[in-house]
Formats: C-alpha cells, structure tokens, sequence
C-alpha cells in the first residue's frame, strides 16, 4: 500500500457521454475508491482535468494564453464537483486553485496541503500548475513531487501503456512496465514530455491504468499489480 497517493484524473473521465459534463455514475465510480482507500488511512491527492467543459483551441482561432486560462476554470467546476461526492460521504475534503479564487477554494500553498492530509482530508487541486503552456498533467508531476508523493496514478480510458495507440493499431502491445527513457524516446501516449520528464528527475513511479476496469483505482493504489508502471533504471 502507498503512503501517499496523487491521481490525476482528466476531465472527460467524468463525462457519462451524454449532454451532462459531468456523470454522476462516473463520480460515483472514482469517489467511492478514493473513499475506500481513506478508510485503509491512504493520503489522497487529486489532480483534476477541465476537458469535459473545454478542450482549449481545437477547432477556433482563439489566443492560447486565454484558452489556457478557460480550461484552468473549467478544472475548478470539476475539482468542486468531486468535493462534493466525497464529503457526502462523510470524508472531509479540501480544493485548491493555481489560480486565485478565493470565494470558492483555498490558494494552493503547500504547508496548507501537507497539514490538510496530517488532518486526514483528501486535497483536490485545480488549475494545474497556474501557467499557460502547461498541461494538467505537467500539474500532476509538479503536485506529487511537491508533497513527496508515492506513486502517481495516471487514470486511463484503456487498461495501461501500450506500444502505439489500442485504438488505431489493433496489434498494439500492453506493456507491463517501462522506463522513464523509453515513454520519452518513444513518444508513447503517457503524458506530455514536462511531465515525464518531471517525474524522471524527481524519481516518482507511475501507474498508468484504466480507470474503469473494476476497482483499479483502489487495487493499484494498494499495491496490487495493476497497468503498467513507469519507473527509472534498474529502480
């Protein structure tokens, strides 16, 4: 079992497909192991997505900056939604923001997030790192090395890494591990490269796995052989 956990969750995963951005079923999926593993007394981080509510310039002329800064907020709208679950279930939670909106969520200040997981609640943040240019996944990289993380869990719509995209190459492989090297010499579709390359610097295995397989979230988190992992060298 990890100590201590940040899973990075995108946007769409919440999505239920339909009209509604946010699918109360697929929150439930999500809330319902973070909440199991609480109880086994995991220190959770959450690093949330916006891309359910916005998927920045695809298909418009608009500034990147601002663009940007559109997705940052729609992270907010689902780091409160995710709040929500888990504190109905009687689990306390707190959200903080890279951006400053203090009517909704504390700022990120990192003393406050390491004394929120002393006091046994889960820290969901938002806004990524604050940055134009960086993706949330470059958020999730900075968060985990910033609390001395674990492990970082990168939720998936397929069941680890593979060697080339499931979707498109039906002979893609499943790989049971890899190393920071090979996901960056490669190109594999893990996480942009400030990312990867973040983690490789700070040491922080990765679990890549597919979040709706079951309770793979919890297992993973647990220890359980579970995607695929991404570690150094020899590690």
């Amino acid at each position: 079992m990890y100590k201590r956990i940040v899973l990075k969750i995108s946007g769409e995963a919440l999505a239920d497909g339909t009209k509604n951005a946010i699918g109360p079923a697929k929150v439930e999926h999500v809330v319902s192991q973070l909440v199991k593993l609480h109880g086994k007394g995991v220190q959770i981080a959450v690093v949330v997505g916006g891309g359910n509510f916005w998927r920045g310039r695809q298909g418009i002329n608009m500034d990147r900056v601002t663009a940007d800064h559109m997705g940052m907020l729609a992270t907010i709208m689902n780091a409160l939604a995710l709040q929500d679950a888990i504190e109905k279930k009687g689990v306390p939670s707190r959200v903080q923001t890279a951006l400053s909106i203090p009517a909704v969520a504390e700022p990120y200040i990192l003393r406050k997030a390491l004394r929120h997981f002393e006091e046994n609640r889960i820290v969901i943040f938002a806004c990524g790192t604050g940055n134009p240019y960086f993706s949330t996944d470059s958020g999730a990289a900075l968060r985990a090395a910033e609390i001395k993380a674990d492990v970082l869990l990168m939720a998936k719509n397929v069941d680890g890494l593979y060697d080339a995209d499931p979707k498109r190459n039906p002979g893609a492989k499943k790989l049971e591990s890899a190393t920071y090297m090979e996901v960056m010499n490669k190109e594999l579709a893990l996480m942009d490269m400030t990312a990867i390359t973040m983690c490789k610097e700070n040491n922080i295995p990765i679990i890549a796995f597919g979040l709706m397989e079951g309770d793979s979230l919890y297992r993973a988190a647990m220890g359980e052989k579970v995607g695929t992992v991404i570690r150094g060298e020899g590690s």
